[in-house]
């Protein structure tokens, strides 16, 4: 068998192999025969693969000492662009977080080093956050341990590159359908 075929029969034992969504359909075949269940297998499926890569990435970001909302703390702060500064208002507001959610993180994280509060010149009464240095560096590390992670994934389920484009397509108008509103 060439690599080439050896790699599409590959390709179709992931496609092919059953999985727990199979299971449920087919009981819900049993109970409810009139019962059209497309729906259900395609959010289960983006229901289970969204749990078993948020492990695998909050794995990959454990490795580095750091969790996944610490990470998107950084992350947020990173994306934003030098000077890596926002209030801890924008930083709730993006990361849909309480402020009591957020002053914990916020605590942690400057403790560890990765950030600073300081006082906001343009508001007395308010604060900013800053990347630090250190944090920079590890947001850096980890986003590339996360992509590592997810490429591994699209990978062993033998997606090529024109596969990987088209579900990220379709994906882009499932989420735009499910009502989210900003697509976060």
């Amino acid at each position: 068998m060439s690599s080439q075929s050896a790699t599409h029969s590959g390709e179709a034992a992931v496609a092919a192999a059953p999985d727990g969504v199979d299971a449920i359909i087919e009981q819900w075949a049993v109970v409810r025969p009139d019962l059209e269940t497309t729906p259900m297998e395609v959010f289960g499926r983006v229901y289970r693969t969204t749990q078993a890569m948020g492990d695998r990435i909050e794995k990959a970001y454990r490795r580095l000492g750091t969790t996944r909302g610490e990470f998107d703390v950084l992350a947020t702060l990173r994306r934003h662009g030098e000077p890596y500064t926002l209030s801890p208002r924008q930083l709730s507001s993006t990361l849909m977080l309480t402020t009591g959610g957020m002053t914990g993180r916020l605590d942690k994280l400057e403790r560890a080093g990765l950030l600073r509060r300081s006082p906001d010149p343009h508001d007395r009464r308010g604060l900013q956050v800053t990347l630090t240095e250190e944090g920079k560096e590890l947001v850096d590390r980890a986003v590339v341990a996360g992509v590592e992670v997810q490429r591994a994934a699209l990978t062993a389920a033998g997606l090529d590159e024109e596969e990987t484009a088209q579900l990220s397509a379709l994906l882009r108008k499932l989420l735009a359908g499910s009502g989210s509103g900003d697509g976060s």
